[in-house]
């Protein structure tokens, strides 16, 4: 089952900053949480899950890390000379 942080982060909010700022409003939207389904919590403070969700925006991911991640440009590649008969 989705706990109310796993919730807030699949909808793209940050549970911590909006746990820290917001506490009362925190507690309040995890315990009507647990006592419905998600879908009718979201249907429910839709309006409000967007509000949140604008003040308290997940950081994008960091990019993985490849093997030649050195900043070194590809070389360039050579274009087939077409020679006219």
């Amino acid at each position: 089952m989705l706990d109310f942080e796993e919730y807030l982060r699949k909808k793209k909010i940050n549970p911590e900053r909006f746990k820290a700022d917001e506490p009362a409003r925190f507690a309040e939207f995890g315990q009507l949480f647990d006592l419905m389904h998600p879908d009718s919590f979201t249907a429910q403070k839709l309006f409000l899950i967007n509000q949140i969700r604008r003040r308290y925006p997940l950081p994008p991911p960091a990019p993985p890390p490849t093997a030649d991640s050195q900043d070194t440009p590809p070389p360039p590649t050579k274009r087939p000379v077409i020679v006219r008969k």
